[in-house]
């Protein structure tokens, strides 16, 4: 690679949206990500808000976009290892993992149905499983299997590769490192759910029908582990009653000091899915303070309209399982009724926050709660989540103008 190249560290939206714009009009890219796929956060999505509309259709136009273009090149399963040099003549180092599948694979399942091995589903937040030989997700880019050599007991297992009449498997692929020179960085490494265990006192891990926000997600989503039902995790029971819990760590400061910017209105658009799919269920949302500014106002107006949906200001102190139920009991204070509540439910839904995913270097310049600033030198940019809390949308925007700064780079070099 050379130095007219614009390297975007992450795989989501946003780098994705980075590597796209700055692409069609003409400059190299290179996109890489550590996961197997491309889409980040936002695949494991069931709808964006406020359209409530599936984000594999936007992914998978974007998907179209990268495949015929030849100004990008994809690395998945890949993460960079050092980074030196200066604005316009960067030396970089990349490590990419072996997927263990070749280019031959036909995504004919194969593999998977001879393999006795199986996995906790880190797309799905380990609610259900995968074999060993498993396909990331339905629209997974690229469309192409990976062995978990990990979760194979037998590390002489070879049922998978027999099993293959492509000869698209190789158990003997290794790690690879490769080095080039970019002009510039874009850093759009996205974000983690917040460990919501941290938390003892909302029961996640110890009270069985307490979730997270972006477990709902999977729940509500047609390719996660239920199909789209909306089941608790205990028993596999129809919710029909379900408290949020808003601020699950954030604005907290022995945990997330800072507002993570959507999760008010992640609560209230899965409010929609229990409301559409339960019609008789009924929906408590206890919070903080309700942040849905300018143009979501419309949607907070829908929800609250809703007979069926209770918006509560209090913050949740406790959760504790129902014994009597399976359930669960939260005690807060209602801060305008007036009283402390005790809010029996079948299942919780917590709406822990956006914590930064960055392996810091000093290249990086990250501020106090450890989202990315840029770069210590001119050259290297942030985008998205990597540099703050923000929605889609937002996201989007932002990493369009990370393709201009990223571009401006290579001409002023």
């Amino acid at each position: 690679m050379s130095v007219e190249t614009i390297l975007i560290v992450g795989g989501g939206i946003s780098g994705i949206t980075t590597a796209v714009e700055a692409a069609e009009v003409g400059y190299n890219t290179v996109l890489v990500e550590k996961n197997p796929y491309l889409g980040g956060r936002v695949s494991q999505l069931n709808k964006y808000f406020p359209k409530l509309c599936p984000p594999y259709c936007g992914l998978e136009m974007n998907f179209r976009r990268i495949k015929p273009n030849p100004k990008i090149t994809v690395y998945t399963m890949t993460e960079v290892e050092s980074v030196s040099g200066q604005e316009g003549n960067y030396s970089v180092r990349l490590k990419v993992s072996p997927r263990y599948v070749n280019e031959k694979c036909t995504v004919c399942n194969a593999c998977a149905e001879a393999c006795p091995a199986e996995r906790p589903n880190e797309f799905n937040f380990g609610m259900d499983k995968t074999k060993a030989a498993y396909l990331p997700h339905v629209l997974s880019y690229p469309m192409r299997y990976v062995i978990d050599r990990n979760a194979c007991k037998d590390k002489s297992c070879d049922k998978c590769v027999k099993a293959c009449k492509y000869n698209a498997i190789d158990l003997d692929m290794k790690p690879q490192t490769i080095e080039m020179k970019v002009g510039s960085i874009v850093y759009a490494t996205g974000w983690n759910p917040y460990d919501a265990t941290r938390m003892e006192n909302l029961g996640y891990g110890r009270v069985k029908n307490v979730i997270t926000n972006m477990m709902m997600e999977r729940l509500a989503a047609p390719n996660g582990p239920t199909g789209g039902k909306l089941l608790r995790p205990s028993d596999k029971k129809e919710v029909k009653k379900v408290v949020f819990v808003q601020c699950a760590g954030s604005r907290d400061e022995n945990h997330l000091n800072y507002c993570s910017s959507i999760c008010c209105m992640a609560s209230l658009k899965q409010a929609t899915y229990i409301r559409e799919r339960v019609p008789d269920a009924k929906v408590v949302v206890a919070y903080i303070d309700l942040r849905a500014p300018g143009k979501y106002e419309e949607f907070l107006n829908k929800v609250q309209s809703d007979a069926n949906v209770k918006l509560v200001k209090g913050k949740v102190a406790k959760i504790e399982e129902d014994p009597s139920t399976g359930g669960v009991i939260l005690e807060f204070e209602d801060v305008e009724g007036g009283g402390k509540v005790h809010e029996r439910a079948d299942m919780a839904v917590l709406a822990t926050g956006m914590e930064p995913s960055v392996k810091t270097h000093s290249m990086l310049s990250i501020e106090e709660n450890g989202f990315i600033n840029g770069g210590s030198a001119p050259g290297i940019y942030s985008t998205g989540v990597a540099k703050r809390p923000s929605d889609v949308t937002t996201s989007i925007q932002d990493a369009t103008g990370m393709a201009l700064k990223s571009i401006q780079s290579l001409v002023r070099s």
